[in-house]
């Protein structure tokens, strides 16, 4: 399945925001909104969809400043898994850590799980905990693209070192749940250059793949 895709970087922290919708229905959503939020209003606007979910990686500051302003343009719901709740709540204590303007955001409207069905563009949510306890991967099977937020990087991995962070639990994350798919599958990583599944069981030097 062909989706209409746009990635870009957004905000003070250049998080990788992207738009995905159905080329048939013209629905979309919109994952990381890091800032910027004219910038993703007027993506959405030229790529001519629909915007009905706000989805999130994870709760760090960088993925979500804009969120609360792209729902109040768009109507869509925001989307976080509940065990990054902590975070999202407390926006205004990142911020000040990161010499971050704060604006206040609201309320999750409902929580991701593990093997959740996303509504538009046949993708599923998959539990990746490591880089925060609630990071979540989004899969879409018939497109090969995984959006990987903070969890895999292009020879990298997301640190582990902020709040409810786990070094072993990311390494898990990575070679259960996302080296088990497509390695021809293109990862959109939360900043940076995309890469593949493959390229990185081959070459990334912090999770290498297990040799069977």
């Amino acid at each position: 399945m062909q989706l209409i895709r746009k990635t870009f970087p957004v905000g003070p922290l250049q998080c990788n925001c992207t738009i995905l919708g159905d080329p048939t229905t013209k629905r979309g959503i919109v994952i990381d909104p890091g800032g910027d939020p004219d910038q993703i209003i007027n993506t959405v606007n030229e790529l001519g969809l629909v915007i009905s979910e706000i989805m999130h990686t994870h709760a760090h500051l960088d993925h979500f400043l804009a969120s609360g302003e792209i729902k109040k343009r768009t109507g869509a719901a925001l989307y976080l898994h509940p065990e990054d709740r902590f975070l999202w709540d407390n926006l205004e204590l990142q911020c000040q850590m990161f010499g971050v303007p704060y604006q206040p955001v609201p309320a999750p409207d409902f929580s991701l799980h593990d093997d959740m069905e996303i509504s538009c563009c046949q993708g599923v949510t998959l539990h990746t905990p490591g880089h925060s306890p609630g990071s979540v991967s989004f899969w879409f099977n018939n497109a090969k693209l995984l959006i990987a937020g903070d969890t895999l990087f292009h020879r990298s991995i997301g640190r582990t070192d902020l709040w409810g962070g786990d070094s072993k639990k990311i390494v898990t994350s990575i070679r259960e749940r996302i080296y088990c798919l497509d390695e021809d599958a293109c990862v959109v990583t939360g900043h940076g250059p995309e890469t593949t599944i493959g390229e990185e069981m081959r070459e990334n030097p912090f999770v290498p793949a297990k040799i069977i």
